[in-house]
């Protein structure tokens, strides 16, 4: 199974609000918000930045037309559909 790479949306709120299917928008805004105040705190706003990226990643990939086809083989556990992620990445058991 070919691996395609990931498209990453900027770490722009309102252009990851913009390719965020909207089922998506009203847990981005509440995580945005909370992150937001919480960054008046200068010790946490590296959390901000992180929250940013993170949701550009989960947006670039949310978007693709094929992505609710993969999630649903990924819940059915069709193993032939999907690359498990223990598979895509050796260390990834270290990291949970």
């Amino acid at each position: 199974m070919p691996v395609e790479p990931v498209h990453r949306v900027a770490d722009d709120p309102a252009e990851i609000l913009r390719a965020l299917p909207e089922k998506w928008h009203a847990q981005f805004l509440s995580e945005y918000h909370a992150a937001l105040d919480a960054a008046h705190d200068l010790t946490r706003f590296a959390r901000l930045q992180e929250m940013l990226r993170t949701w550009g990643l989960h947006a670039g990939a949310v978007s693709r037309p094929a992505f609710e086809v993969a999630e649903r083989a990924v819940r059915e556990d069709r193993r032939g559909e999907f690359v498990p992620m223990d598979d895509a990445s050796p260390r990834w058991p270290d990291c949970r």
